[in-house]
């Protein structure tokens, strides 16, 4: 595997982490998975076990561990724009009927902070703490902007056939972009033109989260 912070061992053991956030694995799922030896492998998923960031179910398949909850929590209320975004996406959600994400900029990727399903059977759904690329959707171009941008962008099937978003900048008080608020779905219901249909609204979330975020900071 090719090494991203020069440090193997923790390379190799947050390639693990990845894998199993697909689902339960045994030695063997695990090792083909993450290409590597077994011995590797077994050493290191006993050391995250040792650790709490694994553990095994019913089964004695290893599986994601209770300390990453405690984890997550924690990042989350260190975190404080999702806090503050949330009651603004909620009111978002229940205004437009769709999926709601909060996106910041992650070295080259885009990460979701916060995400509300829509109420419809037929919806799209980005689980939190998903990495997705920056060069694709509408979210990822807002975030790639940098400077404060006053406009919507939209995006049709750029990432997902059928899926199409539209998304708005949250700025801090230099007009730097530092979120993206997004709204997506089918096509069926947000149409080729998802900003005619929620640009303005996702807009005006993007500017009170913006609001929000400049009096927390005061």
């Amino acid at each position: 595997m090719d090494s991203v912070s020069g440090v193997g061992v923790i390379d190799k053991g947050m390639l693990i982490l990845h894998v199993l956030r697909t689902g339960p694995h045994d030695l063997a799922d695990l090792q083909h998975a993450a290409h590597l030896p077994r011995a590797t492998a077994h050493r290191l998923v006993v050391a995250l076990e040792k650790h709490h960031l694994v553990r095994r179910d019913d089964q004695g398949r290893f599986v994601l561990g209770f300390e990453l909850i405690a984890l997550g929590r924690a990042a989350a209320e260190q975190f404080p724009l999702g806090e503050l975004a949330t009651p603004v996406l909620r009111r978002l959600r229940d205004e437009c009927g769709e999926s709601v994400q909060l996106y910041v900029r992650e070295n080259d990727a885009r990460r979701c902070v916060v995400s509300l399903q829509s109420p419809h059977a037929l919806r799209w759904i980005v689980p939190e703490g998903s990495l997705l690329p920056l060069g694709l959707g509408s979210a990822g171009r807002v975030l790639s902007a940098g400077g404060a941008t006053a406009q919507w962008v939209e995006s049709v099937e750029e990432r997902e056939v059928g899926v199409a978003s539209v998304s708005a900048p949250v700025t801090d008080r230099r007009g730097i972009v530092v979120a993206a608020i997004s709204v997506s779905g089918p096509i069926e219901r947000l149409t080729r033109q998802p900003g005619a249909r929620y640009g303005e609204l996702v807009l005006a979330a993007g500017r009170d989260v913006s609001h929000l975020l400049a009096d927390a900071l005061r």
